[in-house]
């Protein structure tokens, strides 16, 4: 075939794992995986819908191609749009789901097969130009997971969960992933030892909720006890926690597992409890401050970061600072921060009192400074205490 295929990748680490698991899945149907856009016959774009920015920037780089290439659009957006995105732009060629992915080689297989060719009597000139969905699975086939393709001959990234069923008032993951699922366990194991077997030896597990995992009578601790027993496994860490579900047994586990990484991550979001409620989080400030306290008696010295959003719909100016004041006393080591954005569909989405742009970002940056100030004062700390 020797078709060439460019992904270009948007989002979170789900996604990154996603791009590698559709090259991988090309590769062995017969298809080179391209390094550039320039010399792809195909080009397909796996998106993210957690962010308007991230899509507007998407449906900017399709319009630039302007038919000169195949287009695919899979991913978050794809499940968002269906085929309402073959009318935002004619260029798109197939819409594959999060949960589809295993019948792109099928897709493109179908669409070249007509390209180019010239229609037979009767036929529409239209039915040369294959327009294919795939939205509709919700369960993906174990098998993609095991086709060896990294893009990182040290490192891979390796899904424990799909979905997520938390229903944060301002996600829309739930709605284009589908409800939490979670993979068995052995067939995550087997997965990791693939892949040490072509000499990877950093892991990190993936899950939108991965303390949630539940495969039997192995939860996430004993899965990560699990992964930490492998031969050859030299480290691995876990991406991302929920304050709901995170339990002193898994700070345990972060203390007492050689291999495990000496870090957390997990999202706070907002310091006040009536956004915290608006954003149907599950937990109080309190109570995620006591978590960051347990943690760091348990794990001593250990890393935490977080994720916050700011100009959440009604968030007063004094909510503002009581984020800011959180940040403060917690001193993560790190921060990803966002201004909030409204997802179609969400129930964020419905409320009213969104606030400007300015005020949005005036916010956002009052709280990079306030966090960049912290992480330089950390890291000044953890290399003095190195010497």
């Amino acid at each position: 075939m020797n078709k060439k295929v460019f992904i270009r990748t948007f989002g979170c680490q789900m996604n990154e794992r996603d791009s590698e698991v559709i090259g991988g899945l090309l590769k062995k149907s017969g298809y080179q995986i391209s390094a550039t856009d320039k010399e792809a016959d195909v080009i397909i774009f796996n998106t993210c819908s957690v962010r308007k920015h991230a899509e507007d920037r998407v449906w900017s780089l399709i319009g630039s191609y302007k038919g000169s290439k195949i287009i695919g659009l899979v991913g978050c957006m794809a499940q968002n749009y269906k085929e309402k995105a073959f009318e935002r732009d004619a260029n798109i060629s197939f819409v594959v789901g999060p949960q589809d992915i295993d019948k792109i080689p099928e897709v493109l297989g179908k669409i070249l097969e007509t390209r180019g060719q010239s229609p037979k009597n009767g036929d529409s000139p239209l039915l040369l130009e294959r327009k294919i969905w795939e939205a509709d699975s919700s369960i993906r086939p174990e098998e993609i997971y095991h086709t060896g393709f990294y893009q990182d001959k040290n490192h891979a990234y390796v899904v424990i969960s799909e979905g997520c069923s938390n229903f944060c008032s301002y996600c829309v993951v739930p709605y284009v992933r589908g409800p939490l699922r979670h993979r068995k366990s052995k067939d995550i194991l087997a997965e990791i030892q693939g892949a040490i077997a072509q000499g990877i030896t950093r892991v990190t597990l993936l899950g939108q909720n991965v303390n949630a995992y539940l495969d039997g009578k192995i939860n996430f601790n004993k899965l990560l006890a699990q992964v930490n027993g492998l031969t050859g496994l030299k480290e691995f860490d876990f991406f991302t926690s929920h304050p709901k579900d995170a339990n002193i047994d898994s700070f345990k586990a972060i203390r007492d597992l050689d291999k495990l990484v000496k870090r957390l991550h997990l999202p706070l979001q907002s310091g006040s409890d009536r956004i915290l409620k608006l954003m149907n989080r599950g937990y109080l400030a309190k109570e995620y401050l006591e978590l960051i306290d347990s943690y760091r008696k348990i794990v001593k010295g250990g890393l935490l970061t977080t994720d916050i959003i700011v100009g959440f719909p009604t968030e007063t100016e004094k909510e503002f600072k009581e984020t800011c004041n959180l940040v403060k006393e917690t001193e993560f080591n790190a921060a990803y921060l966002f201004k909030y954005s409204s997802r179609p569909g969400t129930q964020a989405e419905k409320i009213a009192g969104d606030l400007s742009r300015e005020e949005k970002e005036k916010r956002h940056k009052q709280i990079l400074d306030l966090q960049r100030d912290i992480s330089k004062k950390l890291r000044h700390k953890r290399s003095h205490e190195k010497k």
